[in-house]
């Protein structure tokens, strides 16, 4: 996935419906495949996952659309990514790659029901819980607040790799927000101790945790997470924003 940064300008946890800036924008850790331009082939392991689940006269036309969808997606152009995913779906259902690719493009291109559909059978295809986060943030697009909890519910329930949490907790404190609920925003989002050298995701917690300790008027809180935010990576979207929260 291209490098995407924390809210509130980047991709990743796209705008809502009326085009606002939302502020739950990332990266979820998991890579999908990408290709650079130009003569490049799928991964071995892609490959082999499409002809182990693919009829075999479907096979040579999926990779080559597959491999075309992988460059697009790789390059931004996630609308041109999405028709070719379509296609190659058509071709091998039951690819996990295919599903995955086709759920991100939607998710980047505001297709949130999509992305949600295509998401949800990636992980049931391949157990693998890495884009959680963009399902409860595609529910919380699409107005279904009940469903979000249930997400996080059951994220809780699954489990997955430490950046996946921090992203599944930046979603679902940003939604808490949302709703009013700080407090209860608070203690989802809480990033403990701030290390010397966070990763991105950690980045986007504290920035979240900052705008959550705004809107419990902790004025001290929200600025020393902003200060380390700000120390880590000085141009890190949304800084502006978010001092003016604070005051």
């Amino acid at each position: 996935m291209p490098d995407r940064r924390q809210p509130p300008r980047r991709d990743e946890y796209g705008d809502d419906r009326r085009g606002q800036r939302r502020d739950t924008r990332g990266e979820p850790p998991r890579k999908p495949v990408q290709l650079q331009k130009g003569g490049a082939e799928l991964p071995r392991w892609v490959r082999e996952e499409l002809v182990r689940v693919t009829p075999k006269e479907r096979r040579d036309a999926a990779l080559q659309l597959l491999t075309s969808a992988a460059v697009a997606f790789s390059e931004g152009r996630f609308r041109a990514a999405m028709s070719r995913l379509l296609e190659t779906k058509s071709l091998s259902p039951r690819t996990a790659t295919v599903r995955e690719l086709l759920g991100l493009s939607a998710y980047r291109t505001r297709q949130w029901q999509v992305a949600l559909s295509e998401l949800r059978t990636f992980r049931r295809l391949t157990g693998d819980t890495t884009h959680m986060p963009v399902e409860m943030d595609s529910l919380r697009a699409l107005g279904r607040v009940d469903d979000v909890t249930k997400t996080w519910e059951l994220w809780r329930e699954l489990g997955g790799s430490r950046q996946t949490e921090d992203e599944a907790r930046v979603v679902y404190a940003s939604f808490l927000l949302d709703q009013g609920e700080a407090r209860k925003a608070w203690a989802v989002i809480k990033p403990g101790k701030l290390i010397a050298q966070p990763g991105e995701s950690e980045l986007r917690r504290w920035y979240v945790a900052a705008r959550v300790a705004a809107a419990l008027d902790d004025q001290d809180a929200g600025r020393r997470l902003m200060q380390a935010v700000e120390k880590a990576d000085p141009a890190f979207p949304g800084l502006d924003e978010l001092e003016q929260q604070l005051g």
